[in-house]
């Protein structure tokens, strides 16, 4: 079997998330307890009880989101349950950078600490938004953005095919939504998040994260991961810190992230952490088969269940 981790980001949190697991296992309780322990901030609390709006905000949202996650690896470590590969989409490339080993535990929360900060403290002014587009190809969605005459919107996530994610002012983004109808979009949904993240727009955040990356140790890769900058593997020549500063203001390209481990022979994709969203993307990839196994992570049955699967069928 050739499982592969994927990573949730911004947009998937729910008030609840995680708690049930935190309550069964000690480990779990280990991770948000040295979470805090690290960042002043109550990420438990937050995360099991909100309230909504504070949870919400992208401060707390990011380490929310990232806590849950590590949290659910650590349960798989200690079931000797481990991936060929991994890949997160934005925020969640930070857990996958985490488990691969180049991050170090200690840094990559504080890192994450400062990107969800400077995300939220220095966001332009103005009132923004994203979107996802369902059912145009990644062209036609382009070419909306460029037909939009008020405002600035530009394509932000690459999620599937026939599905990318727009950022951009809310004008804009209304605009874009009816443009994208008239050429034949299913569906245009407004998402859970609260800025123009992978544009432009955020190139304060971007220079202030490189000020930070400055001081971050990365480490040798123990287990492959897959990068949204461009869909392909970390290599020994990238300079990571370079590309996470990037990250921030580049288009997320995970349909060619997910692409390209259908092609390296992954048989079963496990999502880990609040959500279910990447695992529809999986379904909608080219080269995806009845054959390959999906799986979700994100409360306590549906980690016993999978733990039980991926320990029955490693045999």
């Amino acid at each position: 079997m050739n499982i592969a981790f994927l990573f949730p980001g911004q947009g998937s949190q729910t008030v609840g998330m995680g708690k049930d697991i935190y309550k069964n296992y000690d480990e779990v309780k280990e991770i948000y307890k040295k979470v805090e322990e690290l960042t002043n901030i109550p990420i438990s609390k937050l995360s099991f009880e909100g309230p909504e709006e504070i949870l919400n905000e992208t401060k707390n949202t990011q380490l929310a989101i990232l806590t849950m996650s590590l949290a659910i690896l650590e349960v798989l470590k200690n079931n000797n349950i481990n991936a060929k590969t991994s890949a997160g989409l934005s925020l969640g490339e930070y857990s996958a950078l985490i488990y691969s080993g180049a991050l170090d535990f200690k840094e990559g929360i504080k890192l994450v600490q400062k990107r969800g900060e400077y995300m939220q403290n220095y966001l332009p002014q103005g009132n923004w938004k994203m979107a996802a587009i369902l059912g145009l190809e990644d062209e036609q969605v382009e070419e909306v953005c460029k037909k939009v005459t008020k405002g600035f919107v530009v394509p932000a996530n690459y999620n599937c095919k026939g599905q990318v994610a727009i950022s951009g002012e809310e004008e804009a983004i209304l605009e874009a939504e009816k443009i994208a109808k008239e050429m034949g979009a299913k569906k245009v949904r407004i998402l859970n998040t609260a800025g123009p993240f992978h544009t432009e727009k955020l190139t304060k955040s971007s220079e202030l994260l490189q000020k930070e990356l400055e001081n971050i140790n990365i480490h040798n890769f123990n287990i492959e991961v897959i990068k949204n900058i461009d869909g392909t593997p970390y290599n020994k020549t990238d300079n990571v810190k370079e590309i996470l500063a990037k990250h921030i203001i580049s288009p997320v390209r995970f349909s060619k992230t997910i692409e390209n481990m259908l092609k390296q022979g992954i048989d079963t994709f496990v999502e880990i952490g609040p959500g279910k969203t990447l695992s529809g993307f999986v379904k909608r990839s080219d080269g995806f088969n009845s054959n390959i196994n999906i799986l979700t992570i994100n409360n306590l049955e549906s980690l016993q269940n999978a733990i039980n699967f991926l320990k029955k069928e490693g045999k």
